[in-house]
């Protein structure tokens, strides 16, 4: 919810910015792509001044969110690397518990059973001399 909340409170008054920035510069503008041929361009935009604007913050929040990838490949790498590590470790360990299952369901089947008496209080069975 404030999420929603904060969300709210950031796009509204961007939008409004936006809107006022479009009305007050609807007049056109022309953009020359051409810096040697001043008289005569090659490549030439008019458009109104708020799309251009608008189209500049667009390309530089696409070129920052390449940057913003590629600097960050080292750590999405190592992120990969020890979820990687994380799996072989729960892997081991699951392992390891089965094995414990397996031996000690081996050790309470060769204990002797409950009802059946042990062969001497030390387990071992030694000839008792007589007096």
């Amino acid at each position: 919810m404030i999420r929603k909340i904060l969300t709210v409170l950031v796009l509204i008054p961007l939008g409004v910015v936006l809107v006022v920035l479009s009305v007050a510069n609807r007049q056109p503008a022309t953009l020359r792509l051409d810096p040697f041929n001043e008289i005569d361009p090659a490549i030439v935009f008019t458009l109104p001044l708020f799309v251009m604007v608008l189209l500049a913050v667009l390309v530089g929040m696409i070129i920052g969110a390449i940057a913003v990838w590629f600097s960050q490949g080292r750590h999405r790498r190592a992120l990969k690397r020890q979820q990687a590590e994380a799996k072989r470790w729960r892997d081991e360990a699951e392992a390891q518990k089965k094995r414990g299952d397996t031996l000690a369901a081996q050790i309470a089947g060769a204990m002797p059973s409950e009802g059946s008496a042990p062969a001497s209080s030390t387990g071992f069975n030694l000839p008792v001399k007589a007096a």
